[in-house]
């Protein structure tokens, strides 16, 4: 499985001295794919469109239900308060997965002992039958 596309801001305007750093220019033909969080316009990099509208949609929806069941007003507030929610969904599913995969591996592990004591009994079932004959 592959590692999920990243995507990266914009880099600033090109008066900006820190954009000939090799480390936040873009490539010349890179694209920008324009996405809208919280009444706020980002421009983003990244391979997949698809997947980066996908992930404002998830974080604009999780600011406006966070602002929704607050009192606060403040943008920034709001958006800690999402990640907040959204890094807590990722540790419930962390612990979830974790909890699955070590199911997973007790389930192989009981599986091949079965299969080796079965492989055993028949092994001595036909020596056996291979004495009797």
């Amino acid at each position: 499985m592959t590692e999920p596309n990243r995507t990266q801001p914009a880099p600033a305007n090109s008066n900006d001295p820190s954009s000939n750093d090799p480390k936040t220019s873009a490539p010349e033909n890179v694209d920008y794919i324009s996405v809208d969080i919280y009444d706020q316009t980002y421009n983003l990099r990244g391979d997949d469109p698809d997947y980066i509208h996908r992930l404002a949609d998830i974080v604009d929806a999780k600011m406006r239900a966070v602002a929704s069941h607050g009192k606060t007003v403040d943008s920034l507030r709001v958006a800690v308060l999402a990640a907040l929610n959204i890094a807590d969904e990722l540790v419930t599913l962390e612990r979830r997965y974790d909890t699955l995969a070590g199911s997973s591996q007790e389930t192989r592990a009981s599986i091949r002992t079965r299969a080796h004591s079965l492989t055993g009994l028949l092994d001595s079932v036909l020596g056996d039958e291979r004495k009797i004959s």
